[in-house]
């Protein structure tokens, strides 16, 4: 498994889950909206056609199959998949579910309002039931 070194803005907005057979899991840290990050453990990458073809298969098949999985899990309107790269360049993709009544609709979840952290029990019950649907997929 390659190592690599994240972004210390990913360390400090989000919170490991698990390995996947490319990505690092990740959840940010905001509990207003049902939202993972995917980080190819791929050293020097900022594009996603920075990556080998096979890579790039890879990551659009673990954001769908997170995605499927998020949007089921949280009951969720419509899934949002996106790589933007403006502020932090090494490549990751936000998976986000969007609800009608989330605090957003239906604008982007980038930049409204603050960040409300989740607290250990909710952090530590997100983690769970994420890890048991990706058990459930073989994801993992």
């Amino acid at each position: 498994m390659t190592v690599i070194e994240l972004d210390k803005r990913l360390v400090q907005d989000s919170y490991p889950v698990t390995e996947l057979s490319l990505c690092q899991l990740r959840l940010m840290d905001d509990s207003r909206f049902p939202w993972l990050v995917l980080i190819p453990r791929r050293n020097g990458v900022s594009e996603i056609f920075d990556l080998d073809e096979a890579d790039q298969q890879r990551l659009w098949h673990e954001a769908t199959q997170v995605g499927r999985m998020l949007k089921t899990l949280a009951k969720g309107d419509k899934l949002n998949i996106a790589s933007l790269g403006n502020v932090v360049s090494q490549l990751h993709v936000h998976v986000v579910v969007r609800r009608r009544d989330d605090a957003a609709w239906p604008a982007p979840v980038w930049g409204h309002g603050e960040a409300e952290p989740y607290d250990l029990d909710g952090l530590a019950s997100m983690r769970d039931h994420l890890l048991a649907q990706l058990e459930a997929l073989k994801l993992r």
